[in-house]
């Protein structure tokens, strides 16, 4: 945006890399590579049998996480900032990942190497295999999650002010669902992770008014809703691809199909009328980036007039593109021209900045990885921006969001 057209913006001003050392930058998505004893040292014995596990894969020669003898996912997998391989190759053990990907006190000194004030915090194994998880006796389930988010709750505390825990939820129960949003908001939790699509789980759609009761404790407890990739059944996409085209051409098809379930998930919240019912609640579509949002946003309003849902529900004062504008927020990391057109499009007020760390596709330099450390990054993104608009996308929004001092 340099030129005539920066030119003529009023107050216009753009970053310096002083300036941009000063933002406390807010990380809206990181993820906790889970030890292996999280759920083993919380669950009661009587759960033995349906409690996570790390143990030895003969035949995959690794480590991975079983619950009794289905195997879930790779111990390592989720740590990938470092590792000298191309992923989806991965370390092979927990304890071969770096050590800032697993021990909170030696996280911070990543962060603090890089630029990042505070992390938003994700699940790995407590999310992406959730489905596994409910094939347990409900007791197991209820204590599954429990655990998790008390566990997240002690990693938030362990570093104060640099972490923000995030409430994984029983959501096969919608009264357990309740009570433990109650529960860690307690704990000082600033959010909760909703599954982007429970009809794949057996469940009511994501628009069914079966739902409104959850929404309604998020927005009175003023904290927002994420959706994060992949927190469906991901079996389907996760099985795209044919061997011939290679493991690592499969695996970046598979990462960009993640990406593009979001957009499912935001025409469904705005058209079945969520936001139009709950017009304080907040929600972020979380690790699928905003390149494709404005023209998410152009579908949605196009169709909504194409299709008549203006005279269908009349009650509905805004258009799909007004409602998010109100409501929802986009997360980025690797974009750029991306960036620019998406704040141009739709503003700097809806846009979040993250890492993904210590993920595969995340903002972590190392000898097998297209990434540049974030703070190298930022000035790169933020250097044709104003400083206004640096400081919302990097920090004010999120703090705003979650409640961050």
């Amino acid at each position: 945006m340099r030129g005539a057209h920066a030119e003529n913006l009023e107050g216009w001003c753009l970053m310096d890399a002083s300036t941009l050392k000063e933002i406390p930058i807010i990380d809206v998505d990181s993820h906790v590579v889970e030890p292996p004893d999280l759920w083993s040292s919380r669950m009661a014995s009587k759960w033995r049998d349906q409690t996570p596990r790390v143990r030895w894969d003969d035949e995959a020669n690794e480590e991975a996480w079983f619950l009794g003898e289905q195997r879930l996912s790779p111990a390592g997998s989720a740590g990938q900032a470092g590792w000298p391989e191309y992923a989806p190759l991965h370390p092979p053990r927990y304890e071969d990942t770096a050590v800032e990907t697993r021990d909170p006190e030696s996280r911070t000194d990543w962060m603090d190497r890089y630029g990042i004030a505070t992390q938003v915090l994700y699940p790995n194994v407590a999310m992406f295999s959730s489905g596994a998880m409910q094939k347990c006796d409900p007791g197991a389930r209820l204590a599954q999650v429990q655990a998790y988010n008390d566990y997240q709750t002690d990693y938030a505390a362990s570093a104060p002010g640099r972490y923000v825990a995030i409430t994984s939820l029983p959501f096969w129960d919608l009264d357990e669902t309740l009570a433990e949003i109650d529960r860690c908001a307690d704990l000082d939790h600033r959010g909760i992770n909703f599954t982007q699509d429970p009809a794949s789980f057996g469940l009511p759609a994501l628009g069914d008014p079966h739902w409104d009761p959850m929404w309604a404790s998020a927005q009175e407890k003023g904290v927002p809703v994420n959706f994060h990739i992949a927190s469906g059944d991901i079996s389907l996409l996760s099985n795209t691809g044919h061997e011939s085209a290679g493991l690592h051409a499969n695996y970046a098809s598979i990462g960009v199909s993640f990406f593009m379930g979001n957009a499912r998930t935001i025409a469904q919240v705005i058209c079945s009328g969520i936001c139009h019912r709950f017009p304080d609640l907040k929600f972020v579509s979380v690790e699928s980036g905003i390149g494709w949002i404005p023209f998410a946003l152009d579908s949605l309003d196009w169709q909504w007039q194409n299709c008549g849902v203006h005279l269908e529900h009349p009650e509905y004062e805004l258009l799909p593109s007004e409602y998010f504008k109100r409501q929802m927020y986009g997360c980025f990391w690797f974009e750029r021209e991306g960036l620019s057109y998406a704040i141009e499009r739709i503003g700097a007020d809806n846009v979040l900045y993250e890492t993904d760390f210590p993920h595969p596709t995340s903002m972590s330099p190392g000898t097998h990885t297209a990434a540049v450390d974030p703070d190298h990054f930022v000035r790169e993104a933020f250097a044709d921006q104003p400083e206004d608009v640096a400081r919302k996308v990097l920090h004010d929004n999120a703090a705003a969001l979650y409640g961050i001092d």
